[in-house]
């Protein structure tokens, strides 16, 4: 991805910092139990067994090194952020509705949100209740490393997927699955959520289709970057790693084939009317 000079989105609230010593799981972010089993889920660390929460972990200062990348960090997130406005911004328009556009905050450690406080360790993720979303920049480390998803346009598809959720909330479709939750059991509740996530998925693959116009953005390879995030991050493969075995009833995302498959029909298609996945046999 060319990135580098191109426009910055101004709805970021940097708190990075704010959240040092403040809720950590585990003992932080650094063990791939916690990557596998909570990053790109979107789920309470609570949930995870045997982990403990622990307060008052202090950090120590950056290296010259690691701020230099945390910098670029920072200005690559806004820089992705501003591409899904100018994206969403027009798609809305040719809906004839407006679009709102989000914020997003980056942290460090733990954040406050209007959804309750979460830590590093539940990954990206989106709040509905105050239209942000969130995402510790340390977790590009944790994409590249322990997940085996490295490349720019692995990082830019987690941030346009959240942005999906965004897109979600603003169209109604949130308000109806979270309606229907006390009135379905877990597994049935599990479906529901899958097909919402397969569904920002397909709204990530619709933001890079189209990205893939603008000749100075999109290089050779990074559509395959995001559809190995895509397949990294599947419920099948998580739990086949973290476990040793598949639950499909526990699935809240999505198997590796259909993250794909939703991201590629996306981007293939452009067509936003595509994406119904509640009604799709896919």
């Amino acid at each position: 991805m060319r990135w580098q000079g191109r426009r910055e989105s101004t709805n970021v609230d940097d708190r990075r910092g704010s959240g040092r010593g403040g809720l950590v799981v585990g003992g932080g972010i650094g063990t791939i139990v916690i990557a596998l089993l909570v990053y790109f889920l979107g789920g309470d660390p609570s949930q995870v067994v045997n982990m403990q929460q622990q307060t008052g972990t202090e950090q120590g200062q950056l290296s010259p090194q690691q701020e230099a990348q945390q910098k670029e960090a920072a200005s690559f997130t806004k820089v992705v952020l501003a591409e899904t406005e100018d994206v969403w911004n027009k798609v809305f328009r040719d809906m004839g509705q407006q679009y709102q556009e989000p914020t997003l905050v980056m942290f460090t450690d733990a954040v406050q949100s209007a959804c309750g406080q979460a830590s590093a360790a539940s990954g990206p993720f989106y709040c509905p209740a105050d239209h942000q979303v969130y995402i510790d920049l340390s977790f590009y480390d944790e994409l590249k490393n322990n997940l085996n998803a490295p490349g720019d346009m692995a990082m830019a598809y987690v941030i346009a997927h959240e942005v999906g959720h965004h897109v979600q909330n603003l169209l109604g479709v949130s308000q109806k699955v979270q309606s229907m939750r006390s009135r379905l059991s877990e597994a049935e509740y599990n479906k529901l959520s899958v097909k919402l996530e397969l569904q920002a998925d397909f709204y990530a693959g619709l933001w890079a289709h189209y990205m893939k116009g603008e000749a100075d953005f999109i290089e050779a390879g990074d559509i395959e970057e995001a559809l190995n995030a895509a397949n990294a991050i599947g419920d099948d493969r998580l739990q086949q790693q973290s476990r040793g075995y598949v639950v499909p009833d526990a699935f809240t995302h999505g198997t590796s084939a259909q993250r794909m498959y939703w991201f590629k029909k996306g981007f293939e298609s452009g067509d936003i009317r595509q994406g119904d996945t509640f009604n799709s046999a896919q």
